[in-house]
């Protein structure tokens, strides 16, 4: 028969309800065992017991030993499950903590850097409009304003390229070929606004170029096929009404004005929508900062020799001291227009790339509100009750007609 021996740990002081009469023998309690507990203890062989998992506890008493902690082992043990099931939540529920927060952190940043872009567009806008507008009234030349805005950005581009600023394109000949009616387009367009600011108050110009959704919405339907919905239809209504109530009762009203500020409509749609055929057609269609950066380096190569042969070079500092203005003005405002001009079409290009193009649409409607009322302000530009109804019926028909483009006419079912 095999013999057990049981031995006391000298660091374990059992109960004295439960010590035995007997010092030779050892009992041990099972602490998972299943059975109602009885008066009669289970005695079990140290040999043929099974050790569960242990706990190891650390001690504060400088007193115990290794021998003592060794004895331990395995002598007292319990399951550590729910220790570990509430460390899995807490790490659980900690990651998903840290998700959320760096969620909304990043959803924050996006806004704040959308909302700066949109305050940037409107204040480049802004100082453009001014600025330009002092310079063609001392210096009514719109074609050599309007090559010498090419040229700094045609400067700023190459920069921009240069110094890794953005991506150099890589540009075929098949491709230059489709730009080139884009190009020619941009070009009559920013020449004919530039002819009207010189000839009507700058609030007049931009009332004037509210009617931009009538020509995208006729030539859509020329070039496109893409015919309006009724609601669209409706919405143009008061664009066309409050543009005719505003022209008739405008104090700086000529009809050169009124005709170049129309032909820059009909010119910036057309660009709009040979925008759109040639990112259709193209496979590697180009974003739209590169399309824009392309198409003003080509506007300034197709303008500056018609500017030689028309106006002749009327910017040189001998000529605008002749002219009696101030040489040192008009170069700062020239160039600082011309600054303004480029930087608020990239930024618009910037935001076309965050959001829809009917936001972009809701925002340029915002941003030709703020320029009206900032150019009447800073230019003390007379305006009457009439006037001011006018203005304010077309830009709404404008707002109007940026809300009505989201809805989709139904399918037609067979």
């Amino acid at each position: 028969m095999q013999s057990t021996a049981f031995t006391f740990s000298p660091s374990i002081s059992l109960p004295k309800l439960l010590t035995s009469s007997n010092p030779s023998s050892l009992y041990r309690f099972n602490p998972i065992s299943t059975r109602p507990p009885s008066r009669s203890l289970d005695f079990v062989s140290a040999s043929s017991l099974r050790r569960l998992p242990p706990i190891c506890c650390s001690s504060s008493s400088s007193s115990s030993s290794s021998s003592s902690s060794s004895r331990l082992h395995g002598w007292i043990s319990t399951p550590a499950v729910a220790a570990e099931r509430e460390s899995d939540v807490f790490e659980v529920r900690a990651a998903s903590e840290s998700a959320g927060e760096s969620a909304k952190s990043s959803s924050l940043t996006s806004t704040l850097q959308l909302g700066s872009l949109f305050g940037l567009w409107y204040l480049f806008n802004i100082y453009f409009n001014i600025y330009n507008k002092q310079v063609l009234k001392v210096f009514p030349f719109p074609l050599t304003v309007t090559t010498v805005q090419f040229a700094i950005g045609t400067v700023l581009v190459i920069l921009m390229w240069t110094t890794n600023l953005y991506r150099r394109p890589k540009i075929s000949g098949a491709q230059l070929a489709a730009i080139l009616p884009l190009a020619v387009v941009h070009t009559l367009g920013n020449l004919f606004t530039n002819m009207s600011l010189g000839k009507v108050a700058v609030s007049f110009t931009h009332t004037i170029k509210a009617m931009e959704p009538f020509f995208s919405v006729v030539l859509s339907a020329m070039f496109l096929g893409e015919m309006p919905t009724l609601w669209v239809v409706s919405s143009l209504l008061p664009i066309v009404g409050g543009v005719a109530l505003a022209s008739m009762t405008e104090a700086s009203f000529n009809w050169a004005g009124f005709w170049s500020a129309m032909a820059s409509n009909l010119t910036n749609q057309s660009r709009n929508v040979l925008s759109k055929k040639f990112m259709v057609k193209k496979e590697d269609s180009l974003d739209n900062i590169t399309l824009f950066s392309i198409i003003t380096i080509m506007s300034f190569i197709l303008l500056a020799p018609v500017t030689f042969f028309v106006e002749g070079v009327k910017i040189t500092p001998s000529y605008l001291q002749s002219a009696g203005l101030n040489v040192r003005q008009v170069y700062t405002r020239s160039f600082l227009a011309a600054l303004c001009f480029h930087a608020y079409q990239q930024v618009s290009y910037m935001i076309l790339q965050r959001v829809s193009p009917v936001t972009h649409s809701v925002g340029n409607c915002v941003k030709r509100v703020v320029v009206i009322v900032t150019s009447v302000l800073f230019f003390r530009t007379p305006v009457s009750p009439i006037n001011s109804l006018g203005t304010g019926v077309a830009l709404a028909g404008v707002f109007l007609y940026s809300r009505v483009k989201r809805i989709k006419p139904k399918p037609k079912t067979a």
